[in-house]
């Protein structure tokens, strides 16, 4: 009798680890990814009743705010082995419904939520940019932080687009009531001559070295091998990406190229950014890098050689591939 009570009782842990599973998978497709409740049964192979009734679920739970709280007990494994692998402190993985899915969303959904609970009262923050770290602002939970300050990392650009950084600064800046501090230069200029000029005579050395002490540095990774946001908006021309990587550029952390063993390399392009240098953001109290997709797996492993980041924020796909990566 007494086996029979432990024999279901097992079964009974079974189910309800699998129900909590498919739980966090329906709240994350649901809320994070913009799915319909139809697409995702057809993902989890389930009714569209059941989905339903997963997400209801999930809201008497408390498991949805304005982020996600339900952790995936799934990624354990894996966050375990890349902080041990790379020596990171913390690891944050975030669900994909497939591998050729747009992991920027979730990564910013996890990102917004980890940002919230460590910025505080007098905090320096440095923060990079691109299409992941904008896509955060609208799941960071906004409040009043004293004597904030919010550096920009990054010169801007002449274009209108939705992922300049001096916009993204100043909105990041924004939902803490804090002081921002932009780069009023081109991320990218003619000349190391017109750089060192700008640094020096325009005062704009005066705000990278305030990114000498940051308590917290928010960094993304940019790609090389196919356009990414940098070669949208005209910054590089197709000649430079080519000769960035015939030198062995494997992507770009803030305009700093670097190769696969996440060391800068000596080509024109990087003397003429306007950029905090790597050598400065390795200075970061807390160093987080939040990035992923199925062309941000070498510019990642890269960047984690460079920065040797203290949190590292990615899809579980891209964890995949930094977990059975052959060079490591």
């Amino acid at each position: 009798m007494a086996q029979n009570r432990t024999a279901r009782a097992a079964q009974t842990a079974g189910r309800t680890s699998e129900l909590d599973r498919l739980r966090s998978r329906a709240v994350w497709l649901y809320y994070a990814e913009g799915m319909k409740q139809s697409e995702i049964a057809d993902v989890l192979g389930m009714t569209r009743v059941s989905i339903v009734r997963l997400l209801a679920d999930a809201r008497r739970r408390n498991e949805v705010r304005v982020t996600i709280s339900s952790p995936l007990a799934e990624f354990a494994q894996a966050e375990m082995e890349l902080r041990e692998r790379y020596g990171i402190g913390e690891v944050i993985l975030a669900p994909v419904h497939e591998e050729d899915a747009d992991p920027t969303l979730t990564i910013a959904a996890i990102a917004g939520a980890f940002i919230s609970s460590r910025v505080g009262d007098g905090m320096t923050v440095g923060v990079g940019w691109g299409r992941t770290l904008h896509s955060t602002l609208p799941f960071i939970e906004g409040r009043t932080v004293e004597n904030l300050r919010v550096i920009s990392l990054l010169g801007g650009i002449s274009q209108a687009r939705r992922f300049n950084p001096a916009e993204f600064a100043w909105q990041f800046a924004e939902l803490f009531q804090g002081e921002g501090y932009l780069i009023p230069a081109p991320a990218l200029v003619d000349s190391p001559e017109t750089r060192h000029a700008l640094l020096e005579r325009c005062g704009l050395a005066s705000i990278f070295e305030m990114a000498d002490k940051l308590d917290l540095a928010l960094l993304s990774t940019g790609g090389i091998a196919q356009l990414e946001t940098s070669y949208r908006t005209g910054h590089l021309s197709e000649a430079d990406r080519q000769s960035l990587i015939e030198h062995g550029a494997v992507g770009d952390v803030l305009y700093n190229f670097i190769d696969s063993n996440g060391n800068t390399i000596d080509h024109p392009v990087n003397n003429r950014a306007i950029s905090a240098k790597l050598e400065r953001l390795r200075n970061a109290r807390e160093r987080v890098l939040l990035s992923g997709g199925r062309d941000k797996y070498r510019v990642m492993r890269a960047a984690i050689k460079a920065l040797s980041p203290t949190v590292l924020i990615t899809d579980e796909f891209t964890a995949r591939s930094l977990l059975s990566d052959p060079e490591e």
